[in-house]
């Protein structure tokens, strides 16, 4: 079972192995760690088939509940006919326990990172994403929250406040700031009052791999309910970039452009929600050696200084 203090510290390789074999897969040993902070990923070898990924949930984060709807989305988009990795269904099964973990499967899916500048590329994407919020449309998300201030602003406020890394001294200003970007951003949001549907909600270029025949959208952990424009902006480098997504976009999808006023708001969100996941996580042996600065007061004193500048930014 995980400890509290190193939550992945009795995942070893045995455990994966083991937890793959249970699943029904003969492996052959072969075990490579992949790019992962927030969960565990491994590319586990299978005797004399496709080697699989196995994906270990980071302990206490989500509920079955919500874990069991990321599956589902993920189920119903690839039934669409839409090129999303989705797990393996199992005896009617997609979410697995194992020595205290819960884990899922998926078929391996190669790939190399998409061209940003491209705009026939974006137009691709933007289609596809089109195609994606068709069926994001279609009901909500009960258990794995929205995209909102109280959760990325708030909440993650309060997180950085009780962990012990934010300076004193930056205290004042650091809850301060967030309170009133909470307020802007709220009053933002009300404005525009954008449809909420269920989204990829981490929609970057590192979740997006290219292949010969085209895309393919990976990781939907951060999958909430939020406005559509929140799965443009992260693949968008510039503003002509953006321009392109929607063209395609817009070929499938209608597409509200009042919500681009909400572009900004959600970068500042992501940022405040960066630095409080990154403190909530410093007990993970991992997070420290990634972020080293994260561990410094005069990073926080600069994250500071930022939200001021976002703040101004957002009331020009």
């Amino acid at each position: 079972m995980s400890s509290a203090g190193a939550p992945y510290e009795s995942l070893t390789p045995d455990t994966v192995l083991d937890a793959v074999e249970e699943a029904g897969f003969a492996t052959d040993g072969r075990l490579l760690a992949l790019p992962s902070y927030e969960n565990r990923v491994y590319q586990v070898g299978v005797d004399g088939g496709a080697p699989l990924v196995a994906k270990f949930y980071r302990p206490a984060r989500w509920s079955d509940e919500a874990i069991e709807e990321e599956h589902d989305f993920a189920l119903e988009l690839a039934e669409a006919e839409l090129p999303v990795v989705a797990p393996l269904v199992i005896d009617g099964e997609t979410l697995f326990e194992h020595g205290g973990f819960r884990y899922a499967l998926y078929p391996r899916r190669g790939g190399r990172a998409p061209e940003l500048e491209s705009a026939d590329n974006l137009q691709w994407m933007g289609r596809l994403l089109a195609r994606i919020h068709g069926v994001g449309a279609r009901a909500r998300f009960h258990e794995r929250g929205a995209i909102d201030t109280d959760t990325f602003i708030r909440k993650a406020a309060r997180d950085v406040l009780a962990s012990g890394l934010l300076p004193e001294r930056s205290a004042d200003a650091y809850r301060a700031r967030t309170d009133a970007l909470a307020s802007d951003i709220d009053a933002r949001f009300a404005a525009i009052a954008p449809a909420r549907i269920r989204l990829h909600g981490d929609c970057h270029g590192g979740n997006v791999l290219w292949t010969d025949s085209g895309p393919h959208f990976v990781d939907l952990d951060d999958a909430r309910m939020g406005p559509a424009v929140q799965d443009l902006w992260m693949l968008a480098p510039s503003p002509r970039a953006l321009d392109a997504l929607l063209d395609g976009y817009q070929e499938f999808r209608d597409f509200d452009h009042a919500e681009l006023a909400l572009v900004e708001p959600l970068r500042i969100m992501r940022q405040v929600h960066w630095a409080a996941w990154v403190a909530t996580r410093w007990h993970d042996p991992a997070f420290p050696r990634a972020f080293p600065q994260a561990g410094e007061a005069r990073w926080w004193e600069q994250h500071c200084n930022d939200l001021a500048e976002a703040l101004g930014r957002l009331r020009e």
